[in-house]
């Protein structure tokens, strides 16, 4: 059944497009009650308002903490239109009704993330306004309420039609408590947190709906695909899915670790991603030579796998990857003629070509792990070494080996632990990703380089831990290895850098140390 809107009451701190829906609403012969602000807008505006204190007959008291915490607002919002007692006693407290609340509340979350006081962050905790989105959403069987500008233009079609449908007043309440649910949560956090400590006796966080997945990591389990109610900064969560196949679950864990290292460089670079360890990593002059560079790192891995470009895919590239079975390939952008070329050939059309701006970092935030009965919340690992980096050795590493060195650390930070990596300053030379001793990871990078005829003579090692012995740097130098970094912070250090010294290689210690579980 759908609900004739003859009055409304329109309060908002957000004041897009209000002027535009009052007059649509004002158009349709509503008549539209407001407060403070918001009515000075809309009479400016040459809109017809009454003032809610005019309405209630009680003025704004305590500087404007009480404006619409009053009967003739509640019981015009929560009377029930079909009951007769409620009808009744309406009419003798002399309360209209009021079919349309649009209120969205003080902006507490950017005061409070510019810096304020703890006084100013209270006056603006809205206590008017969840009221009256609570009583309108509770009786969405008789109230429209609106809380998000979005909605105004679909809203203000219905009224247009002769009524707000039922689906829409459904809809629209459960978007307002979930509105107010996160509002209140934010201020418990606000005010449950320690200044300057990044967490605090709760944690509440809202997640909304991307997509549900057909399944999980394994096709018995369920999944769905959540973005966080204020996404700031590239993210697969707001990619531009351009084309290709619905995303599952594990491509966008993948996704996401592509990403994430590809975001590590301002050179053009190429990330090939498999299982979320990266199997191919290169730097160029462009898009198609950081391709072609990480092509050859591993070109039997890459075949399946993730790739991401931090560069526009223009035809040349597309050359290159055309050839390749993958499942996603990530870039800032695609030139229309690389799109026609993916929609046009029938192996390319599943590929998922996801556009993601790749022009700032991410924002501040927390990483979170699930496990049993508990969340792991951490800050995100944003930095790559401390503020103690120096060379350990009697050898100084050379120019080379020290661009070799950065470009190494970058990708070890994006391996699983243990991790060693392989590299010269352009390219990933071997990866021994998540082994359970360090060991085994520097000889896995040696086989793996080996394999795809790789160099390591005269390439650099990243450990993303310490040494615990010198058994795993031993593998490297043997292979051709002349440099290391590694955190440090083994009680053996002093024999791995004895050891380096033997085998003549410089090692950079950094301090931070890197895992990734």
């Amino acid at each position: 059944m759908s609900r004739r809107i003859e009055r409304a009451l329109i309060s908002v701190s957000d004041k897009t497009g209000v002027v535009e829906f009052a007059r649509g609403l004002a158009e349709q012969g509503v008549r539209i009650l407001s407060t403070g602000g918001t009515a000075r807008t809309l009479r400016d505006s040459g809109i017809e308002v009454v003032d809610v204190s005019e309405h209630t007959g009680s003025p704004e008291i305590l500087d404007g903490r009480v404006k619409t915490l009053h009967p003739k607002i509640h019981g015009g919002i929560l009377g029930r239109r079909d009951d007769e007692g409620h009808r009744r006693q309406a009419a003798e407290q002399g309360i209209d009704w009021i079919d349309l609340v649009c209120v969205n509340l003080y902006p507490f979350a950017e005061v409070t993330a510019r810096g304020c006081t703890e006084e100013e962050a209270i006056e603006n905790i809205d206590i008017g306004g969840p009221s009256m989105v609570r009583s309108a959403a509770k009786n969405h069987a008789d109230v429209t309420i609106v809380v998000d500008p979005a909605d105004y233009g679909r809203v203000l079609e219905q009224v247009r039609a002769g009524g707000v449908s039922d689906g829409l007043r459904r809809e629209l309440a459960v978007k307002a408590f979930r509105a107010t649910a996160a509002y209140d949560g934010m201020i418990a956090d606000y005010l449950g947190r320690t200044p300057g400590e990044p967490f605090g006796g709760t944690l509440h966080q809202q997640w909304h709906l991307v997509q549900k997945l057909r399944y999980g990591e394994n096709p018995h389990q369920e999944a769905a695909f959540y973005r966080e109610s204020t996404v700031t900064g590239p993210s697969v969560a707001t990619a531009r899915v351009l084309q290709g196949k619905e995303l599952s679950y594990n491509n966008i864990v993948d996704a996401d670790a592509a990403l994430q290292l590809a975001l590590e460089f301002s050179e053009p670079v190429c990330v090939a991603i498999k299982h979320t360890n990266p199997c191919g990593v290169a730097i160029g002059a462009g898009p198609a030579e950081a391709l072609a560079k990480a092509r050859r790192c591993d070109p039997v891995s890459i075949f399946g796998g993730i790739v991401a470009l931090n560069r526009p895919v223009d035809e040349e590239t597309a050359a290159g990857l055309k050839d390749i079975f993958l499942e996603i390939v990530i870039a800032p952008a695609f030139s229309d003629a690389v799109r026609t070329l993916y929609r046009s050939e029938k192996k390319l059309r599943n590929v998922r070509l996801l556009e993601i701006d790749m022009g700032a970092q991410p924002g501040p935030g927390l990483d979170m792990k699930r496990v049993l009965g508990g969340l792991l919340v951490q800050t995100r690992d944003s930095r790559l070494g401390g503020d103690d980096v120096k060379v350990v050795t009697k050898r100084a590493p050379t120019e080379q080996e020290t661009r070799a060195m950065d470009f190494a650390w970058k990708v070890c930070k994006h391996v699983k632990s243990n991790a060693i990596v392989l590299a010269r300053e352009d390219h990933v030379v071997g990866v021994g990703a998540g082994q359970m001793s360090r060991v085994d990871a520097a000889r896995i990078a040696v086989a793996r380089a080996r394999e795809h005829g790789l160099e390591i003579a005269g390439s650099v090692v990243a450990s993303d831990a310490f040494f615990p012995f010198r058994d795993g740097l031993d593998v490297c130098a043997e292979a051709g290895a002349t440099a290391v970094i590694q955190p440090g912070g083994s009680v053996r250090d002093a024999e791995v850098t004895a050891a380096a010294d033997e085998h003549g290689m410089a090692m950079v210690m950094t301090g931070m140390r890197h895992f990734r579980h």
